[in-house]
């Protein structure tokens, strides 16, 4: 260990901090190796998520994003947790895309206009590192999948899951069905677009709203899932 402090994770604005994938029927192993042979790299192993009863596998991405595949544990925080629940209901649905989430500087702003308290969510990962946020707003993964949740990190950014990323996977596209303003609402701030490093294309819903696809530039060319 090195004298030099920790650095907490300092985001200067709203921005895309990751998107989240439901575990199919093939379970959280065989989804995380289907889509890492899509796209040309392998997921590692995130580890458990102990106030959510889930489980991840996480795949980093360019500029500060990543990919994660969740799964559900066979816990009774699954049951009870709004996270757990959420990801239950997509993976007994028969899995894909669950939701996108947005990492805030101040997650207080959010939980004054959700009129909503952060709770604190935790992971530890497989080396016994643990990592810390607060979240705010994961009811909508449900009641409305196009509206991303607010995450606040607390650990240092050297643990932010997208560390390590290749700088060969780079996320280009989100097709959303949904409403562009009713997300706008959502977020709270017209002047600041988490979203503006990709690019969306918004599709009329025509059941769910939520992500239709992801489009990724990989090593391999533009894949599309």
């Amino acid at each position: 260990m090195s004298g030099r402090a920790a650095r907490p994770v300092t985001m200067l604005r709203m921005r895309l901090d990751h998107l989240s994938y439901a575990a199919g029927p093939d379970g959280l192993a065989g989804t995380a190796e289907r889509l890492g042979a899509l796209l040309g790299e392998e997921f590692r192993d995130g580890g458990i998520h102990p106030r959510f009863g889930t489980l991840n596998m996480v795949l980093p991405l360019s500029q500060g994003t990543y990919l994660e595949v969740v799964g559900v544990l066979d816990h009774p925080a699954s049951d009870k947790a709004p996270f757990g629940q959420a990801v239950r209901a997509r993976s007994e649905a028969g899995g894909g895309w669950l939701g996108w989430v947005v990492s805030v500087p101040d997650i207080s702003v959010a939980e004054r206009r959700l009129g909503r308290e952060a709770v604190p969510g935790n992971r530890h990962r497989p080396d016994g590192v643990e990592l810390r946020w607060k979240q705010v707003g994961v009811t909508g993964l449900q009641a409305d999948p196009q509206l991303p949740f607010f995450v606040e990190w607390e650990s240092t950014v050297d643990l932010h899951p997208s560390a390590g990323a290749s700088g060969t996977l780079h996320l280009d596209c989100l097709e959303i069905a949904g409403d562009p303003g009713r997300v706008n609402d959502w977020l709270g701030d017209p002047a600041t677009d988490p979203l503006e490093d990709v690019k969306v294309e918004w599709v009329a819903p025509h059941g769910t709203p939520g992500i239709v696809a992801a489009q990724f530039s990989t090593a391999n060319g533009l894949v599309r899932i």
